[in-house]
């Protein structure tokens, strides 16, 4: 691969630091784009896609593990997120899209204040019990970018894209403790609607993220 270009991965998906994503790969372009990855040992990059394009930010991924090859060249792989970049420049000389990025990190060290900390952890520890998942453990406790841990299991595009761009960990923990107690309250809502619907044969669910 060209030095200085990241493959790109436009998914419907954000991808976090830390997080696992399992992928298959079927498209030509893109069985191409994971073999000279998995071949180099390099990252990619997975950014949000949608119908005006892809946004300009994004987390790269390595391949943890090829789960399964197909004689055809398919592939069923699990990722991990690493690191997180902003677009500067697309190139689409490849059969696959790749850009000039630029990494970045968090600006500022500064910790969230302990309540703020105390309620987002709260707030994770309610909806992982609604689907019977462990709570955080003490270990997990100690990442200093906790804030990724507490929302892999929110599947709000929107949301995970702005803890994505967002340079502060504070700030972060500050949107989980914001987003938390509604969003858990929504998903107790649509579980007990579930649970009633079968008995009356009348109610219709609509699941809101």
């Amino acid at each position: 691969m060209q030095q200085g270009l990241l493959p790109l991965f436009p998914l419907q998906v954000v991808l976090l630091p830390g997080g696992e994503l399992p992928l298959h790969i079927f498209e030509d372009r893109y069985k191409e784009m994971i073999g000279e990855v998995l071949r180099e040992r390099q990252e990619f990059g997975v950014v949000l896609a949608s119908e005006k394009g892809i946004v300009n930010t994004g987390c790269t991924a390595t391949v943890d593990k090829v789960l399964r090859r197909y004689p055809d060249g398919r592939m069923d792989i699990m990722v991990r997120g690493r690191r997180r970049f902003e677009i500067l420049l697309l190139n689409d000389e490849r059969s696959f899209l790749r850009g000039s990025v630029d990494f970045f990190d968090d600006e500022q060290a500064t910790q969230p204040p302990p309540d703020v900390r105390n309620r987002a952890i709260e707030g994770f520890n309610e909806l992982q019990a609604l689907s019977s998942s462990q709570p955080l453990d003490t270990d997990q406790a100690r990442d200093p970018q906790l804030s990724f841990r507490l929302a892999q299991p929110v599947p709000d595009l929107g949301f995970r894209q702005s803890l994505l761009a967002t340079r502060s960990e504070a700030d972060r923990m500050r949107q989980l403790a914001e987003f938390f107690p509604n969003y858990v309250l929504r998903q107790r809502h649509i579980l007990h609607v579930k649970e009633v619907a079968p008995r009356n044969g009348h109610a219709r669910v609509f699941e809101a993220e």
